[in-house]
């Protein structure tokens, strides 16, 4: 039988981080292109006890369905450690522990959201976000980014001549793929903007509790008191992105529909999973886990600029994150990404094009993305050395 796709589906290509994962499975390629922590912080030995002591013990719960709103005390538990540490505390809003961060935008999306209606983005951002804005038919805009983020004012202009706006998606720390960080000034401004044209936002937050220097710049969420901002949180970079855990925070109106939506997609989390965290977060410190984790990454994070101040050619711009996982090129005016990314990979070193984390999917984008998290650090000088020759190469 000959399958006819759907409109909202037909238009859709695969992630080019996703494809990239074919040539990246060949040894001989060195990778800077994936967007995953680090299995060796992982912490293995303390799930395995606790899981095992929940399967001895809590089997009849741990294994059975559980409510679509998620675990109760897990639920207890984000809302009380985002109050205590980072001042959100939304009157009326309520909490929903989904599959992963990405499932919030989808919920977000397809209740927000009709076909035609007007999406406003940053741009470059999140291929995950974008797709999902793309299968719902939404009208993307992008709004350009500089080192202290989203461009405001920009913001502003669109929000005054775009018909229909109905939400605005940003990631304001270590974004991906940029790794800046929005400022405080901006993002005041940004929620200011958000309550002047009643637009809600969805604030994408995996990364920001992957600081490596000074104080955690607070989320926009701890701003709102008008239920404006919908935060989408994830224990994906901090604990495993393989529990596929992460939660909502929103207007309890809004969680309400979509918990209905997210029953016709799943019917409910994985219960194992959610009890598991839950009695991870009470017998261990997840602030120290957390320690651990950005003591790793920031030596990473400071080797590899090390590595592309010493190897890559002058001409290429590069940003310098406070943390998160991702560092975003630039190369000079008139080149392209996507070619460097073909012509890196004849070199086996793997980038990411800075094409797929374009609205307009441009081809001429000239930035390309790399991470640091994931590679060793034997990969990273000898990443960067190739992807640095291969750089003088292109640019002749």
């Amino acid at each position: 039988m000959k399958f006819k796709c759907s409109d909202r589906m037909e238009p859709l290509k695969p992630s080019t981080i996703r494809e990239m994962l074919k040539y990246i499975s060949d040894p001989t390629v060195i990778s800077l292109a994936g967007g995953n922590p680090s299995a060796d912080l992982f912490p293995a030995k303390e799930l395995l006890d606790v899981t095992a002591d929940v399967l001895k013990n809590e089997a009849a719960l741990a294994l059975q369905y559980g409510i679509t709103e998620g675990y109760p005390p897990l639920v207890k538990q984000i809302r009380e450690r985002l109050k205590s540490k980072y001042g959100i505390d939304t009157p009326g809003d309520e909490i929903l522990i989904t599959h992963g961060g990405q499932q919030v935008i989808d919920l977000a999306t397809k209740c927000l959201v009709n076909e035609g209606d007007t999406v406003i983005t940053e741009n470059p951002s999140f291929i995950g976000a974008l797709n999902t804005f793309r299968s719902f038919r939404a009208n993307l805009v992008g709004v350009p980014m500089d080192n202290d983020g989203m461009d405001v004012d920009y913001l502003e202009n669109v929000l005054k001549t775009e018909k229909n706006v109905k939400l605005i998606y940003t990631i304001p720390t270590f974004q991906n793929p940029m790794g800046v960080t929005m400022t405080p000034e901006r993002r005041k401004r940004l929620y200011e903007l958000a309550v002047k044209y009643d637009v809600p936002v969805v604030e994408d937050s995996p990364y920001f509790e992957l600081t490596y220097s000074g104080e955690i710049t607070l989320p926009i969420k701890s701003l709102d008191k008008t239920g404006h901002v919908i935060y989408a949180g994830s224990f994906s970079k901090v604990i495993s992105p393989g529990l596929r855990l992460g939660y909502a925070v929103g207007p309890a109106e809004l969680i309400a529909k979509m918990t209905v939506a997210k029953q016709g997609e799943d019917v409910c989390n994985n219960q194992l999973t959610m009890v598991t965290v839950s009695r991870y977060l009470e017998r261990y410190d997840l602030d120290e886990h957390i320690g651990h984790c950005c003591a790793a990454y920031s030596k990473k994070r400071d080797y590899m600029l090390e590595c592309i101040d010493k190897y890559f050619d002058k001409r290429v711009t590069h940003t310098r994150p406070g943390g998160g996982i991702f560092i975003w090129c630039d190369l000079p005016e008139g080149y392209s990404g996507t070619d460097l990314w073909r012509f890196a990979l004849e070199h086996k070193v793997a980038c990411v094009p800075g094409s797929t984390f374009d609205v307009k999917l441009d081809p001429k984008n000239r930035g390309f993305r790399l991470n640091f998290s994931l590679p060793s650090f034997e990969e990273i000088e000898k990443g960067c050395r190739i992807m640095g020759e291969c750089i003088r190469e292109f640019l002749k």
